[in-house]
């Protein structure tokens, strides 16, 4: 497949979102979001292994400040709505720019870490577009446990190697790091929740949780069945932060029977 790239107007400025397809044209579609400090390519093999295995088209992007998209302004700040904005804005903007957004399909959606937040937030505002959202450690609330790892990756990133690593992926890596670290270090940022906007989801939601999680514990999953009961959960030992990579096998087959079940798949 082939990267590609489109403009739509955000923040008052014309910004360049990369944006690739994977998977059969034809398929029902769904659209991968990345975690806080991924991309299109971090996502390597695993929407293409996915949407094979499922059925599916995928539609995998970089949002605004990461990948090969248009960088994070000098003086733009994120604030603590940063997710609502990118839920409610910024990937609407995306599928009328691509001619998705009126086209009487729904989409399932699959987001991982950050990604999982903005899913969950844009299938709430937009029930009728959504046809099934699977979330890979989201956030519904920041914890303790969180922070304390956000700021040892401040730490990884200013005196180790993340610096060097993000570089691979991004064509800024200060923009993306320092966008997705400050706000989360912002201490109006602990008071972020996604709170009753889950109880306006309306359609099937998996949320995964990996046991060895440093950025969350299994408090984000099982809150997020209490505001929206017929959640289903899958928690998967052996795993941390990102069971794309870590169980890609067991989350692969828990992701096609779910969705086969809720029928979104060709």
């Amino acid at each position: 497949m082939t990267v590609e790239f489109v403009d739509i107007s955000w923040a008052g400025r014309p910004v360049r979102i990369e944006y690739e397809w994977v998977g059969a044209p034809t398929a029902p579609l769904a659209v991968f979001l990345h975690e806080g400090l991924g991309s299109l390519a971090m996502w390597k093999d695993f929407p293409a292994e996915l949407c094979a295995a499922a059925g599916l088209r995928g539609l995998v992007y970089s949002r605004p400040g990461y990948g090969r998209s248009t960088p994070r302004a000098a003086d733009e700040t994120w604030g603590v709505d940063y997710m609502h904005r990118q839920a409610f804005e910024v990937l609407p903007a995306l599928l009328r720019a691509l001619g998705l957004w009126d086209s009487g399909q729904p989409h399932t959606l699959i987001g991982h870490s950050d990604g999982g937040s903005i899913a969950l937030l844009h299938a709430a505002r937009f029930a009728d577009q959504v046809s099934a959202c699977v979330v890979l450690a989201p956030h519904i609330l920041v914890e303790d446990l969180s922070v304390a790892s956000i700021e040892q990756a401040r730490v990884a990133y200013e005196q180790g190697d993340l610096k060097k690593g993000l570089a691979k992926y991004h064509d800024d890596p200060d923009s993306t790091f320092y966008g997705w670290n400050r706000i989360w270090l912002d201490p109006a940022f602990k008071r972020w929740r996604i709170g009753t906007a889950a109880q306006a989801l309306r359609c099937p939601v998996l949320a995964v949780q990996g046991l060895e999680d440093p950025y969350g514990t299994l408090e984000q999953i099982r809150g997020i069945q209490r505001l929206y009961p017929p959640t289903q959960l899958l928690e998967l030992p052996a795993c941390g932060h990102s069971p794309h990579r870590d169980q890609p096998a067991a989350l692969t087959l828990a992701v096609t029977t779910f969705l086969k079940t809720h029928g979104d798949t060709a």
